[in-house]
């Protein structure tokens, strides 16, 4: 009701005449009888279908039984900064990731800017001269051949990633320069995404969970961690697609296969985005 009264007030008498304000006012005591009388109606709660504690996932379509029994046991500690879009997307792959980690081995941080005043847990792990930030680039070092001048179990690295769309994980890192302090790393294996009901930019590109498989079993020196944190992710898929989902193809195999059916960029940086998806095998969105 307050804009109602702000209505009336920012109209000066000379524009409107002497009358103008009582007739406003009459229409505004109407309002008020009107919104008081829906303030008075009850509130109706929707039934919310109920959610496993554990997956998060709606308990008629839960992932629980391709969890690990336990949390897996590791000595890295993710940290995965989240972009608040996330959140209300329906098929995430970070619940089901920190599903599979011990309490305190996978805390997610929502916000798009991150400062040392308003985070400053994060802001320590950043300085932390264990920490790695996970995102591809020409001052990314590969994982696996930092890892391997490390003698066993003597770092316990903390890891970041960044999760949300590309064009998300780049604005996030280029404007939050507590990112640009942990030492860049890329992940060099080939591995072709099981993230198949959401559309990746290239054939290379991974979801967050698969991010975090791949990177935990190079630090952890253990290939079975990748394939127990992809069980879910593949069940996750398989439902979906069981249930009426299509396969997503990358934008790379679309455009490679002429399949590519949204209007061209009229952009000259994402045409050659574009074009270096079709041309240059090894281009992961930066």
């Amino acid at each position: 009701m307050d804009n109602v009264s702000s209505l009336c007030s920012s109209v000066s008498p000379e524009e409107n005449g002497p009358e103008t304000c009582n007739s406003s006012s009459s229409t505004e005591d109407d309002l008020v009888d009107a919104f008081g009388d829906l303030a008075a109606l009850p509130v109706e709660v929707g039934d919310r279908r109920p959610t496993c504690l554990r997956c998060r996932r709606p308990q008629k379509v839960c992932l629980c039984p391709f969890l690990p029994p336990q949390p897996l046991e590791v000595s890295t500690c993710l940290y995965i900064v989240q972009h608040p879009a996330e959140e209300s997307r329906v098929l995430r792959t970070v619940p089901l990731l920190a599903a599979c980690l011990p309490q305190g081995k996978c805390d997610v941080i929502v916000g798009r800017r991150f400062n040392e005043e308003k985070h400053p847990e994060l802001a320590a792990v950043c300085r932390d001269s264990r920490t790695l930030i996970l995102y591809p680039g020409p001052k990314s070092q590969n994982l696996e051949e930092l890892v391997q001048y490390e003698d066993i179990g003597t770092v316990k690295h903390n890891v970041i990633i960044i999760d949300g769309t590309w064009s998300q994980a780049k604005n996030m890192f280029l404007k939050n320069s507590l990112f640009h302090l942990p030492k860049q790393v890329q992940l060099n294996r080939t591995l072709s995404s099981q993230y198949v009901i959401r559309t990746q930019p290239s054939n290379i590109c991974l979801s967050t969970l698969e991010c975090a498989a791949v990177a935990l079993s190079i630090l952890e020196r253990n290939d079975d961690i990748q394939e127990v944190l992809l069980r879910p992710l593949k069940a996750l898929c398989s439902f979906q697609l069981q249930h009426g989902a299509q396969i997503h193809h990358s934008k790379e195999h679309l455009l490679k296969n002429g399949m590519y059916d949204k209007p061209m960029p009229k952009n000259k940086r994402k045409i050659k985005r574009m074009e270096k998806l079709v041309t240059d095998h090894n281009i992961c969105p930066r």
